[in-house]
């Protein structure tokens, strides 16, 4: 008895020793024995070995790879054994369809044909309940959720709970399969998909349910009231149909019937008139020839949409040539072929291809001759004449599309002008924010709002969801803007641009460079420099700072930003000496600035809508300069302005002021006064005043009240005690001098169709004094002896009254009547003198001699040269 229980003991012990090490060791040899019935290439594999824990085991990791792909992952999971069944929770499990095409084809072959049945599956199943609280299917993996299965002898029940998708469904023991709910958000929008119905399973995996009706309700952004969904099928006939709620005619109408093996689908059609135009067409589709266990068929389809646009119908045709379709490895070859109109454009397509790989994340590899052609009017303002997309060589599947990216697009903008580009890179499973695509680009157009030609070039990349513009040049032959003309500038990226999409980040670094700038005026600005930075948000959002430079002048700071609309900006010109601005002046003013300073500040939007706005200021301060013949010093100025539709308001707040303090030219001048405020160009509603003109010259003032362009009324030139002593000094006539002071008034007129001055009037404020040379009498009277006697008594006059009425015609006819009264005290001061005299002169020859003495001589040698009646 004793040995008995001794054997007992050492065999209890090797058992017990033996449990132990399978159990330490059931990580290594479990996965083993699991591949016995595991398809081939695939294999279990346990991240930690299990632990026991109370009523069952925990594992820390279960993987399940097919070849060296992970197609299934689970988390932590726990089994364990209470209330008469197995309950097993996981955190998480996760599946990688991508994963199926690594599975291989495995025999399956064996004596037994019997098909497995419904019923005999769940009269072996225990009962259990299994409970995740992620699943995770890629490529969906925004429709994760929680999920619960349990089994026990009335059925089984499945339930999901996420965000987007959730429901429940009930597969009882008379294998009804009930849909009770399921709802399904469409990512990114409003549109939800709510399904319910029965199903009668059949007793063979291998069969087609019998019957079955299943109803739904779509609820979509796109159309305004609910799409109501029924499939419903009995013995070899069923319907599809998809209708809007509360009417009669479906969008979506699909009779079929399946007899074995074989499914068809005859004279299916479709509609959708909620589109800018209705759409239509026509399905067929045969199905056949699947699995035993529905891994793969062999199909043949043809779908076609006929469109109408302004250009007509358009229909495009895309056919399934017979083939394959697997959750392994379909092939099947497809072509899309037609003409689609949408509103203004038309799309022509030839795009033959292959469908490959899983049915569940197919593999598209576009063939050669595949081309997708674009022409019409994009937008009000955009036609294009021809947009070309190659697309032999590319591969698309969930993960993005591979392959040679190219496009040429031949276009015109309403305003922009005429403009060729062409993109050509290549891409690696990219889509939006993923993966990654490099691409050179190039391209030329016209610009007629700036008179211009352009050339672009450059290259870049996206790596998921990191943009980087690594290079780009933009150059002009010029730009023209109003007065202003731009000498070949190019746009370069100084630094590259860089746009993280996923952080909201944006930063780029450009320089423009113009080799001159010449204004209208004559003046230029040299060659110049434009740095400007972009930091932000993105290209739509930004903000920038900068600084322009040209030479001596500047840096000008620059600041703004962009709102995908409008640029807006500010600029700062710092205090500089006014000599660098010399090269503004036109050369033929002759002007020389020698002293001085200036500053200036300016606000400015641009835009497509409204072009270019700005508004700001400018003060000079102290200037001075040389002149052709003389001197300004003292010069002070004040600015303000703004720009809107090529139209200039001076002086928006306070008229636009200039004083100079002296002016020596052909005269002294000296506290020069002028305000100006309006519009240029000006018209009727907006026009330009020019006010508070005055100078203080010759011993006395002149000076203008208003000015107004475009003109009604006169402007009236005031003269107030004018010195002629000074005037004769200056001017320096051999043959006669005067002395005294005169008044007068000038109505001047600028759009008159006859005269320059009318009605102008001079006269003498004091008594004047006349002294005739006395060659200039000699000769005279050496002319008329007769006259003699008179010319000595004008040799020196006392002129108590003179008057002048003045009036220059356009042309600059001067018209002058005068009439003198005044007494020669060396003769008889009691014998008064009555003088009248006309005189007629072009007043532009005039000024440019300055020497109307001698012309004055002639006129009174014609005047005497014959006796005339004396008072």
């Amino acid at each position: 008895m004793g040995r008995f229980v001794k054997y007992v003991l050492i065999v209890v012990t090797i058992l017990m020793l033996s449990l132990m090490t399978l159990w330490a060791t059931i990580s290594t040899w479990l996965p083993k024995v699991a591949s016995l019935w595991l398809p081939a290439g695939t294999q279990l594999i346990f991240t930690q070995p299990p632990e026991l824990i109370k009523r069952g085991i925990s594992l820390n990791g279960i993987q399940f790879l097919a070849q060296d792909c992970f197609l299934a992952d689970a988390g932590p999971l726990t089994l364990i054994y209470q209330d008469r069944q197995w309950k097993l929770h996981g955190n998480s499990l996760d599946i990688d369809t991508h994963c199926l095409e690594k599975l291989t084809t495995q025999d399956t072959s064996g004596d037994d044909d019997t098909p497995l049945s419904v019923a005999d599956i769940q009269k072996q199943l225990p009962a259990f309940s299994l409970s995740l609280d992620r699943l995770s299917i890629t490529p969906w993996e925004s429709y994760s959720g929680q999920v619960d299965l349990s089994s026990n002898k009335q059925g089984q029940r499945l339930s999901i709970k996420g965000k987007l998708l959730s429901g429940s469904a009930i597969l009882n023991d008379r294998q009804m399969l009930t849909l009770e709910s399921l709802s399904l958000h469409i990512p990114d929008s409003d549109d939800v998909i709510q399904l319910n119905g029965e199903i009668q399973v059949p007793v063979s995996l291998d069969a087609i349910p019998e019957q079955g009706n299943i109803n739904g309700e779509f609820v979509t952004t796109y159309v305004d009231k609910p799409l109501l969904l029924e499939l419903t099928w009995k013995q070899i006939d069923g319907h599809l149909t998809v209708t809007p709620q509360g009417e009669k005619e479906s969008l979506l109408d699909v009779p079929w019937t399946l007899e074995g093996k074989r499914l068809v689908v005859r004279q299916g059609q479709w509609r959708w008139p909620y589109a800018s135009q209705p759409f239509t067409g026509g399905i067929s589709m045969t199905l056949t020839d699947w699995s035993n266990d529905y891994n793969e068929a062999n199909i043949e389809a043809r779908l076609n949409v006929v469109t109408q646009g302004s250009a007509g119908k358009g229909n495009a045709v895309l056919t399934f040539a017979p083939g394959k379709i697997s959750l392994k490895d379909s092939d099947l070859n497809f072509q899309l072929t037609g003409k689609m109109n949408e509103e203004q454009l038309s799309l022509y397509t030839t795009i033959p291809g292959k469908l490959s790989g899983t049915i569940v994340n197919p593999t598209l590899n576009l063939l050669s001759g595949s081309l997708l052609r674009v022409t019409g009017a994009v937008t009000p303002d955009i036609y294009l004449h021809e947009a070309r997309f190659p697309l032999a060589g590319i591969k698309v599947t969930d993960k993005g599309v591979s392959g040679r990216l190219q496009t040429i697009i031949n276009a015109s903008h309403r305003y922009w002008g005429k403009y060729k580009l062409h993109l050509d890179g290549r891409s690696r499973d990219f889509w939006i924010d993923q993966g990654h695509w490099e691409w050179n680009f190039w391209g030329n157009g016209d610009m007629p709002p700036m008179k211009a030609k352009w050339d672009m070039s450059g290259k870049g990349e996206w790596n998921d969801s990191l943009i980087n513009l690594q290079t780009l040049s933009t150059g002009f032959n010029h730009l023209v803007y109003g007065q202003v003309t731009v000498n070949k500038p190019r746009l370069i990226l100084a630094e590259p641009l860089s746009w993280n999409r996923a952080a909201g980040q944006y930063h780029a670094g450009w320089q423009l460079q113009a080799q001159k700038v010449e204004f209208d005026s004559g003046g230029y600005l040299p060659p110049s420099t434009l740095n400007i930075q972009f930091f932000g948000q993105d290209p739509a959002n930004f903000q920038w700072k900068g600084d322009l430079s040209t030479k001596k002048i500047g840096p000008i700071k620059l600041s703004g930003r962009w709102d995908g609309e409008r640029i807006r900006g500010e600029g700062w010109w710092p205090e500089q000496s006014l000599d660098v601005f010399q090269t503004l002046l036109a050369p033929e003013l002759g002007f020389k600035i020698r002293k001085g300073t200036l500053y200036a500040q300016s606000a400015f939007s641009i835009s497509e809508t409204q072009g270019i706005e700005a508004g700001g200021h400018m003060v000079v301060k102290d200037g001075g300069m040389w002149l052709k013949d003389g001197e300004l010093s003292g010069l002070d100025f004040v600015m303000s302005y703004r720009l809107k539709d090529h139209v200039w308001q001076l002086g928006p707040q306070s008229p636009v002021k200039l004083r100079v303090k002296k002016l020596n030219n052909l005269f002294d001048m000296s506290n020069i006064t002028a305000d100006l405020q309006g519009y240029y160009p000006q018209t009727e509603r907006q026009p330009l005043r020019l006010t508070n003109v005055g100078v203080d010259m010759l011993q006395g003032h002149i000076g203008m009240q208003e000015l107004r362009l475009p003109q009604k009324d006169p402007a009236i030139l005031t003269v107030r005690g004018v010195d002629l002593s000074e005037l004769f000094t200056i001017l320096k006539p051999k043959q006669f001098t005067m002395s005294g002071k005169v008044d007068g008034e000038l109505p001047l007129y600028l759009n008159h169709p006859d005269w320059l001055v009318k009605g102008g009037w001079v006269e003498n404020s004091k008594d004047l004094t006349l002294r005739l040379d006395k060659d200039m009498v000699q000769a005279i009277s050496d002319d008329n002896m007769a006259t003699g006697d008179i010319m000595d008594w004008l040799r020196y006059m006392e002129i108590r009254r003179s008057r002048a009425d003045v009036n220059v015609s356009n042309l600059g006819l001067l018209t002058m009547d005068a009439q003198i009264e005044g007494f020669n005290p060396t003769k008889n001061a009691e014998r008064l003198v009555k003088l009248n005299y006309h005189h007629e002169e072009d007043i532009f020859q005039l000024w440019r001699s300055l020497r109307f003495g001698d012309n004055l001589q002639d006129n009174l040698q014609q005047i005497f040269s014959l006796p005339k009646e004396q008072n």
